[in-house]
């Protein structure tokens, strides 16, 4: 394991830079614009939706210009029955990171999955395996009982995750009730007693921060724009075998669109339940990454201005919350990053 590599051999912990934020706050083409603009960058996915192939209406995947544009990894790695866990990306993205530093380049984590990048930081906690037949039973509760009520249930035994994880997030209720059944301990209580642990790598965040009025009609519009892209995808999966209960089909959007293609919900419908999906989606991951150490918080309305002004303060921020310096356009974005990893250099080379 990677980790425990670094950990004891005291080796200096790998640099990355990690660009992170709400759906739709363009986060994909501004990291792909960093590689046009000539850094040695190799993006890496950290969108848990992203893992899945085959789910590519309605998870906003580099498309196929950008994957040509920059080099992409940890995309399409799971079926659609796969569960995607935040340990497992984790141990690929240090596999990744290792591989990327060996060829001289940089890597810039991209995604808005906030536990991925926190697991990736300071690994999970060390929660031992659980019985295949408490999942199995959990799964069966969720199917018969359905997710309100063994919300419920989890409010009761650990109120703390339970504030924190909406009741229709099926995977994450289902993973803390599995947990506490099989080790009469709360899951936050697991993850509490290992904030503690230092960081398994040196990241440097950068929170793409926009105001209420710029995202909300870029969600809407992505939202609409993906309904019949996405009614056809899902019908194709469910065709294909894919069961309503995979994990991959809890991914943003997919319940619904399933729904109705199997008839119980009108296609008029779907428009408007994509748009609020999204921005509550949204909501969840600005208050996630608002309480994640940043080294900037840029506004991404502002970062295709005037590149005009020094590179003064563009450093700023690395303890604490951070703040958006005077990063206001791409090319101080970029000289920031360039810090980052130690200075200019050329994006000379292969990529992969």
């Amino acid at each position: 394991m990677v980790s425990s590599h670094l950990s004891a051999k005291g080796l200096t912990p790998p640099k990355v830079f990690a660009l992170g934020g709400p759906t739709a706050s363009g986060k994909t083409a501004l990291a792909v614009q960093l590689v046009q603009l000539g850094l040695p960058l190799e993006l890496v996915n950290f969108d848990a939706s992203q893992l899945y192939r085959g789910l590519d209406a309605a998870t906003a995947k580099p498309t196929a210009a950008e994957r040509a544009a920059a080099p992409f990894h940890l995309l399409d790695l799971l079926d659609p029955q796969q569960p995607a866990a935040a340990g497992q990306w984790a141990e690929w993205a240090l596999a990744c990171l290792a591989d990327i530093h060996s060829r001289g380049r940089w890597p810039l984590l991209v995604g808005g999955t906030g536990l991925y990048l926190r697991a990736l930081r300071r690994g999970l906690a060390p929660i031992p395996a659980v019985d295949p037949q408490v999942r199995a039973q959990i799964l069966a509760e969720l199917a018969e009982r359905g997710p309100g009520a063994l919300h419920q249930e989890l409010a009761l035994v650990d109120p703390v995750y339970a504030a924190a994880t909406p009741a229709a997030n099926r995977q994450r209720v289902a993973r803390a009730l599995e947990v506490y059944r099989a080790t009469g301990r709360a899951f936050s209580q697991w993850h509490a007693e290992h904030r503690a642990q230092p960081d398994r790598v040196d990241c440097a965040l950068a929170v793409l921060t926009p105001t209420k009025e710029w995202l909300q009609p870029r969600i809407a519009s992505r939202a609409t724009a993906m309904v019949e892209p996405l009614l056809a995808e899902v019908a194709q999966l469910l065709a294909a075998g894919v069961p309503l209960e995979a994990p991959g089909l809890q991914a943003l959007g997919y319940r619904n669109a399933a729904r109705v293609v199997q008839g119980q919900l009108p296609a008029a419908q779907l428009g408007e339940l994509l748009i609020a999906e999204h921005q509550s989606y949204a909501k969840r991951q600005i208050t996630w990454f608002a309480a994640e150490p940043a080294h900037l918080r840029p506004d991404p309305a502002q970062l295709s201005a005037d590149p005009g002004g020094g590179y003064e303060g563009a450093q700023e921020g690395r303890q604490g919350n951070g703040n958006s310096g005077n990063i206001h356009s791409l090319e101080q974005l970029a000289r920031s990053v360039q810090a980052w990893f130690g200075g200019p250099k050329s994006s000379g080379g292969s990529r992969r």
